[in-house]
């Protein structure tokens, strides 16, 4: 199996994972919106340190991402970032490793 496969499942895994409990949350509180959610998140020092960790590690994503996409010309990169805030971004992290993998294998191609 490819490394990018991997990438391809990780990616499934990280939507199905993170939204499994997503789902959970909404239907299980009252009134629930997304800024309950992220209150909710913040209701102690473990929802605290879960929520400062993913900040680093999207920043560290961003920072990672942003150079990278743009040296190996990676297609429609830009959506990633987006969609780490509407869906996880232990969705489009590994997105983004399957793309940048389609992209090296083309530059492969063409050397």
């Amino acid at each position: 199996m490819k490394l990018k496969h991997i990438y391809l499942l990780l990616a499934i895994l990280g939507i199905c994972y993170t939204w499994y409990y997503n789902i959970q949350y909404f239907n299980t509180v009252e009134n629930a919106n997304l800024i309950g959610f992220f209150q909710d998140a913040q209701q102690n020092f473990a929802g605290k340190s879960f929520g400062a960790d993913l900040t680093v590690v999207c920043f560290t994503f961003f920072a990672f991402m942003i150079p990278e996409s743009l040296r190996l010309k990676v297609k429609f990169w830009w959506v990633l970032i987006p969609l780490t805030f509407l869906i996880a971004v232990a969705f489009t992290f590994p997105l983004f490793l399957y793309m940048r993998e389609n992209s090296l294998e083309k530059l492969k191609l063409k050397s």
